[in-house]
């Protein structure tokens, strides 16, 4: 049954990897360099003045800084704990795949930490944010998809990796927005 899943996995790799184009690869490389991201959270933090003040922005920058540092060492202890290739490293399909970015990377790719912490920014704001701003959980949902696809288009990491990284992610910000909501009185008082 697993071995099944990872045929497939690498199949749908293949896939959606060779879809991409040169007129693409500059785009879908600007959508995965997480400096470009430092606008977004710079409006995001922004915002969470706006609606929270600055005492409480503070310590939901802290939050946040959590947050993206335990999913990105989540992400490191399953690499070297699962140990499964990425697609530049496998040799049943590296001779068929785009390689986009001028390195792959690390040798393990399981699961994306740009996914992982994409969809646990994502999740959390959209949660503590989303009902006083209308759209941002939109732009958040389609932002963080946005990054996991560009991991599978620049070629370096599989389907999986991106959808367990996005479903890690969103666990992560769940737990880290309930604490942040449950901690949150405390440390204003």
């Amino acid at each position: 049954m697993l071995e099944t899943l990872i045929v497939y996995d690498k199949e749908l790799f293949l896939f959606l990897n060779n879809l991409g184009t040169p007129t693409w690869d500059r785009f879908w490389l600007f959508i995965t360099n997480k400096w470009s991201s430092i606008p977004l959270y710079l409006f995001l933090a922004y915002l969470s003045f706006k609606a929270l003040g600055w005492k409480r922005t503070f310590f939901l920058i802290i939050a946040v800084v959590l947050l993206i540092l335990v999913t990105d060492q989540l992400a490191n202890f399953f690499k070297y704990g699962v140990q499964r290739l990425r697609p530049c490293y496998d040799p049943t399909v590296n001779e068929a795949m785009r390689l986009v970015k001028a390195s792959c990377g690390g040798k393990f790719g399981y699961f994306s930490a740009h996914a992982g912490n994409s969809a646990a920014i994502a999740f959390f704001f959209s949660y503590l944010l989303g009902r006083k701003y209308r759209y941002l959980m939109v732009f958040l949902i389609v932002w963080a998809i946005l990054v996991a696809y560009s991991r599978i288009y620049i070629g370096v990491h599989f389907p999986l990796d991106v959808l367990s990284g996005m479903a890690i992610g969103m666990l992560m910000g769940w737990i880290s927005v309930k604490l942040f909501i449950f901690t949150l009185p405390k440390t204003l008082e």
